[in-house]
């Protein structure tokens, strides 16, 4: 027979294992395999021989391995989104005008206060600029009186937004006077001449002084007495 517990061979009428010592009168006996890490239990049958108990089998016993149950997998659990559901609207109808509703009635306008027609003729006023008063006594025998602004020529005109108190056109059969040849007015008392551009000019002649070629667009002032040439024409200022 075997030692239940070592494993050694011993004779069948052996009471204790000679190795380790073990009794093997114990009728079961629960050993451990190493390798396998198996619970192996030895069942041992005793006899009784002439008065005395001997173990005659030993045999082994298979472990009683009770089924373990397997659990089931359980399905994992599914997140549920507790955001609320995003309803979507339709925007509302856009409203169609009835074709066959009545037009709006019409609010007359308020009738306007009556305004008498004008048909008086515009009152002529005096708006001449005061100031000192001088005469220009010409070749061709006229003679006028002026107070303020003027243009002297064949035929004068004034330029676009330009305005005049005398606009004095003296006669030239030999044309040497231009068109709008000079123009005068007055400055605190004092007469002056400027040549506007003309084709001949315009020569101031002083009393008692060398007489004197005016450039255009500047103004000369003349004393009472002055001669001024246009060309062929000229007139005092007294």
């Amino acid at each position: 027979m075997t030692c239940g517990y070592c494993g050694t061979e011993l004779p069948a009428t052996a009471l204790f294992c000679g190795e380790c010592g073990r009794s093997l009168a114990a009728p079961l006996v629960r050993r451990v395999s190493p390798a396998a890490d198996t619970a192996i239990l030895t069942a041992v049958d005793l006899e009784e021989i002439d008065g005395a108990t001997v173990m005659t089998r030993v045999r082994a016993v298979p472990p009683v391995v009770e089924p373990v149950e397997t659990p089931e997998p359980q399905p994992e659990p599914v997140e549920v989104s507790r955001t609320a559901p995003v309803v979507v609207e339709d925007p509302p109808p856009t409203p169609v005008a009835d074709p066959w509703q009545p037009p709006a009635r019409l609010l007359r306008p308020t009738p306007s206060p009556r305004v008498e027609e004008d048909i008086e003729k515009t009152r002529i006023v005096s708006n001449r600029v005061t100031g000192q008063r001088f005469v220009l006594q010409f070749s061709t025998g006229e003679s006028v009186t002026v107070v303020g602004t003027g243009i002297v020529g064949r035929n004068p005109v004034p330029e676009p937004a330009e305005y005049f108190d005398h606009v004095v056109t003296i006669v030239d059969p030999g044309k040497s006077v231009s068109k709008t040849h000079l123009e005068f007015g007055q400055t605190a008392g004092s007469f002056w001449v400027s040549d506007r551009f003309s084709g001949n000019g315009t020569v101031i002649r002083e009393p008692d002084a060398l007489p004197r070629r005016c450039d255009p667009g500047k103004r000369y002032r003349v004393a009472r007495g002055t001669r001024v040439t246009m060309g062929e024409q000229f007139f005092v200022v007294s």
